[in-house]
């Protein structure tokens, strides 16, 4: 069954966050968009780029009133330790979520069955709880945050601009659609 369009699941786990542990829970994304970046496990090889790059565009995604989540199922102090060894996690300022027990993995149907770690899946959630973007790729393949944050961008819209509907490749500033009978079968 797919998530999208239904509400997330209560969740309470810790996350490493520049230097401290802090609990987190749903209520602390209430109100806001969050993106749930899970990677398969710290200290690997894809994972630490897609972070790295995921970093690189987190300025961007707090200015879009984005919060960022990395989650693996490792514990929030294999994750500080990761951070204190590897120059590329050692900069990251968002989130890095602990999910030993897999409850939020599981909670985002996003446990590879019978590995113990999360597949590469990047859910993005709106201010209501809502999950409206999904993507998984497999193991071997690193996503994009750049183009996430177009998604990002474009979902907003089509949150705030309802009637309106972005095609493919959409750039914030450029035309959107108005689904209407007229345009069936002229696009």
């Amino acid at each position: 069954m797919s998530l999208l369009s239904t509400p997330i699941k209560p969740f309470a786990n810790t996350a490493y966050k520049e230097g401290k542990f802090i609990d987190i829970t749903e209520a602390d994304i209430a109100g806001k968009w969050a993106v749930f970046f899970f990677y398969p496990a710290d200290f690997t090889f894809v994972c630490p780029t897609e972070l790295e790059d995921l970093q690189d565009n987190y300025a961007e995604l707090q200015g879009l009133g984005v919060e960022v989540f990395g989650v693996s199922t490792d514990t929030h102090f294999s994750h500080k330790a990761w951070a204190d060894s590897s120059p590329a996690i050692g900069k990251i300022t968002y989130y890095l979520v602990g999910d030993q027990n897999h409850t939020l993995t599981n909670a985002f149907d996003n446990l590879r069955p019978g590995v113990g770690l999360a597949d590469r899946g990047t859910f993005v959630v709106d201010p209501d709880g809502i999950i409206q973007l999904i993507e998984i790729t497999p193991e071997g393949v690193g996503r994009n945050a750049a183009e996430l944050v177009r998604k990002i961008k474009a979902a907003k819209y089509w949150r705030e601009h309802p009637g309106q509907v972005c095609p493919a490749k959409w750039e914030e500033g450029s035309e959107t659609l108005a689904p209407s009978i007229d345009l069936v079968g002229k696009i």
